[in-house]
């Protein structure tokens, strides 16, 4: 398996570290590339187009506040979902539940094979996801 580009790890840390808030836009400027080029090294490179990646490392953050107790709202506008309809869509699409279902509903198993289904993909920022 080849390593990826430095740019393309530079891009897949930024979305990281921005917990999925970035525009892919910027980030393309930002190497000096346009969306294309940007769009398809890193989809070629890492599996995933940069704006699929974005939406899941926001909705991973976001699946943490809820587990964690907090209010969906309140998750939303932490996680930088415009508002808490747009959370709940990705909720539905990536978890196939609202969020109050993923609240409720959460089991176990889930925690017990994040791993094999997320592997190292996601790097975790050390601490609380209060901000």
């Amino acid at each position: 398996m080849r390593t990826p580009d430095p740019e393309v790890l530079a891009s897949w840390n930024r979305i990281l570290t921005s917990g999925g808030q970035v525009k892919i836009g910027e980030l393309a400027e930002s190497l000096g590339w346009s969306r294309k080029r940007l769009w398809a090294r890193f989809e070629s490179q890492i599996g995933l187009t940069p704006k699929r990646a974005a939406m899941l490392v926001r909705f991973r953050y976001a699946v943490d506040g809820l587990l964690a107790g907090r209010p969906a709202a309140d998750v939303a506008v932490d996680c930088g979902y415009t508002d808490q309809a747009h959370l709940c869509r990705d909720v539905s699409i990536f978890a196939d539940r609202t969020p109050g279902a993923l609240m409720a509903h959460y089991l176990p198993t889930i925690a017990r094979h994040r791993h094999r289904a997320w592997g190292k993909f996601f790097q975790y920022r050390a601490g609380p996801l209060d901000r």
